[in-house]
Parts: C-alpha cells; structure tokens; sequence
C-alpha cells in the first residue's frame, strides 16, 4: 500500500449510447446519460487510479459515493470522469470526482472506496449464497 499517495489520478471515458440512457436504466423516461451510468464512469475512474498500484492479490471494492448530476449529456456525446485520490485512511481511500461531455462539467462529487484481499472477499460473498 505505501505505493498509494495522495494526488493520484485516473480516468475513464465512454461515448453515451441508447443503453446507458436513463430510460434504458429505469431512471428516467428521457434518452440522455443516466446518473447511474455516471456513477459507474466516476467509480471507474477512481478504480484506475490506484488498482495497478496494490499488492497482488487485491484490490478495492466501492463503499460510498456522493454525487449532484448536473447537466444532461445527449446520446452520441462522449463523457469523461476524472477522479483525484485526496485521502488515505488505513483502507479506506477517498477521491474527488468529476464527469464532463464534450462540452461541460455534468457532474462532481465523492466517491470512497476500500482495499480488500480479493479471494477473501469473494469467499465471503459467496458464502452469503
């Protein structure tokens, strides 16, 4: 873990399509980006960030977000979610994060994820069956 420092950061991108579309997730009755999917984005982008850096055999599980959806994103527009690592607590990481399309700021919030023992974690939830 001491690879992990304050300041790192990730990326992920998508172009909006028909099935991320609030209406196809349920959300909303209009086709533009859903939150949900933003969301999605958001934790992929904190993911990115710091998953390559830890021990094999882990890695991070998400545990909280926070977020305002802020302006609608059209079908076809690509979006982009930034996340910035801005706290280290034990296990626990908390990321600043934001979403754009091509041409605002459509979203911005927090997102907190956990370090876990990845075979543990899968034991666990499976014995949850």
């Amino acid at each position: 873990m001491s690879k992990l420092k304050v300041g790192l950061a990730g990326e992920a991108g998508e172009t909006v399509t028909r099935d991320k579309t609030a209406q196809a997730y349920g959300s909303g009755q209009i086709e533009v980006y859903a939150t949900p999917a933003m969301i999605g984005l958001m934790e992929n982008a904190a993911l990115s960030a710091v998953d390559h850096l830890l021990d094999e055999g882990k890695t991070t599980v998400g545990i909280s977000i926070s977020v305002k959806h802020l302006a609608a994103t059209p079908v076809g527009f690509p979006v982009k979610a930034k996340a910035s690592l801005k706290e280290i607590d034990g296990g626990r990481l908390v990321f600043a994060v934001d979403a754009y399309d091509s041409n605002k700021k459509i979203g911005t919030g927090e997102h907190q994820r956990f370090i876990v023992e990845t075979e543990r974690f899968l034991n666990k939830a499976k014995s949850l069956e």
